[in-house]
């Protein structure tokens, strides 16, 4: 039984991290961007390594959370006739167990 609400309560955390996903997504974009511009403009300097920095860890970020996504399963990013099934296979591999 505890398998069977844990899938149920994943889908919302799929969603929120989709939505993190693109936030990360965009603060790499930003950092990157930053990044260039400040090597360009001052290379060495404190700003340049600062933004650097970010986009290291909005990096991460992003990587991080595909990651999950891609752990929690088809399911997670399914639509509801697929987690309806997926649901139902889950149920039928508990029930033979």
């Amino acid at each position: 039984m505890a398998a069977q609400s844990e899938s149920l309560e994943s889908w919302p955390v799929a969603r929120q991290l989709r939505r993190m996903r693109a936030l990360y997504a965009a603060g790499v974009l930003l950092w990157a961007v930053s990044s260039i511009v400040t090597v360009w403009s001052s290379p060495g300097s404190g700003p340049m390594w600062t933004s650097l920095l970010l986009l290291v860890v909005f990096t991460g970020l992003l990587a991080l959370s595909s990651w999950w996504l891609r752990r929690m399963g088809p399911a997670a990013g399914a639509g509801p006739k697929d987690r309806a099934a997926a649901h139902a296979a889950t149920t039928a591999r508990h029930a033979r167990v």
